[in-house]
């Protein structure tokens, strides 16, 4: 829990550091120099948590902090790294903080027209059971060798439990996970359930799921990738960090910024081992490409799980699902008209075919269209509002075509 507080007033601080819009090197090397501090403070006297009972007016002292150097150059200009940290500068300070997480939320936004760091991490909140989650992960579409991969790794988790608790010897185990496939494939969606898995197995302390890409970890100027990483990171210690079209990072040789990365997640991988599980995805070769990029990554990165593309039946089961959990239904004549369509879709499909997305597409194009077709009538009924007749999907199969 120390580390959680930390993590929280790491993302506050970075928040601060955002209100002139601008997060200068300065800036970074203090905040670093701050947690670095905080961390070894709570190491050296065995901070144990915070719980109900922590007074938050209490005073943390002493701390030491990183002496700023005064001629420091602008990022981008010179790769200079700060001078030594003074050891014999200290200051004393109390903090008085309460901080929920909407205000973490609102503090740590990006500037307007900057990409998200990442998603909203989800945390167990309103937690499923163990069983709950494993009924959900059978009950989706097709997926089946991914479901028994999945079971299998908890199998082999949960003897490995038990020869932990039995003082017996316990094989070195990688959680971490690559994830293959086309889009639309469930990635994402299987990627969610593994993390609240790891929580109910032991795991992982939180269960969350933060999803990133290269756009939130990779900073437009030479120092500040391992920042911006880092900050991701942190946001998913305690759960799963899921980067999708992870093989971006390495599309490049000269690509200086993506190996920084890679670099500061590796570190992070191994510093964080108890609290931090990394899913990489993209497309097959792709991906098998950007593990063979970096020796790092092969040693840590040993579990492939392979998503198929949907077979049209499947698609036309997704698309039942979505109207069923919209509240429409498909004229009797639609149905066969879409499984024909679904095969016709599944057989001509390219490179990289979307899947359940482009099942998505059609469907929100189908009520788009019944609601062009009902907007000028009258006294329309239940059944009405929400049938999706022979004509609304035609003209949404001719629409997702173009």
């Amino acid at each position: 829990r120390s580390r959680q507080m930390i993590d929280r007033l790491n993302r506050l601080l970075v928040g601060l550091a955002f209100v002139n819009g601008d997060f200068t090197m300065e800036e970074a090397t203090a905040l670093s120099g701050v947690i670095r501090n905080l961390t070894r403070y709570c190491d050296q006297n065995a901070v144990s948590g915070f719980d109900s009972s922590f007074d938050p007016a209490a005073q943390i002292t002493p701390l030491r902090r990183k002496e700023q150097p005064t001629d420091q150059k602008k990022p981008g200009k010179e790769d200079k790294r700060p001078e030594k940290e003074d050891e014999d500068s200290a200051i004393t300070f109390t903090l008085s903080l309460h901080i929920d997480d909407n205000e973490l939320t609102a503090l740590t936004g990006k500037p307007d027209g900057e990409a998200p760091v990442a998603n909203a991490p989800e945390g167990p909140a309103n937690e499923q059971s163990m069983q709950e989650l494993l009924d959900e992960l059978d009950g989706l579409v097709g997926l089946t060798e991914v479901k028994q991969d999945v079971h299998s790794l908890l199998n082999f988790i949960k003897v490995c439990n038990l020869r932990r608790e039995r003082g017996m010897k316990v094989p070195v185990i990688s959680y971490h996970l690559v994830f293959t496939g086309n889009p639309g494939t469930g990635k994402t969606t299987v990627a969610r359930l593994v993390a609240k898995l790891y929580y109910h197995m032991g795991i992982l302390p939180q269960g969350q799921l933060v999803e990133t890409d290269r756009s939130a970890l990779v900073a437009g100027y030479l120092g500040q990738t391992a920042i911006k990483t880092q900050k991701v990171i942190q946001s998913a210690l305690g759960g799963v960090l899921f980067i999708d079209e992870a093989y971006s990072l390495t599309n490049d040789s000269q690509d200086s910024f993506g190996k920084e990365a890679i670099e500061t997640l590796l570190k992070a991988m191994e510093d964080h081992r108890d609290e931090l599980v990394v899913i990489v995805a993209g497309y097959d070769a792709l991906m098998h490409q950007f593990i063979d990029s970096n020796p790092g990554l092969r040693s840590r990165f040993s579990k492939y799980f392979r998503f198929p593309d949907y077979s049209g039946d499947e698609m036309t089961q997704i698309f039942d699902r979505f109207c069923k959990s919209n509240g429409y239904s498909l004229e009797k004549d639609a149905v066969s008209q879409l499984r024909v369509a679904c095969e016709q879709m599944f057989e001509s499909r390219e490179e990289h075919f979307g899947n359940a997305r482009t099942v998505r597409n059609l469907f929100e194009k189908a009520i788009n269209m019944q609601a062009n077709r009902l907007a000028t009538e009258s006294n329309l009924s239940d059944d009405a509002l929400s049938l999706l007749t022979v004509d609304d999907l035609s003209s949404a199969l001719a629409e997702v075509a173009k």
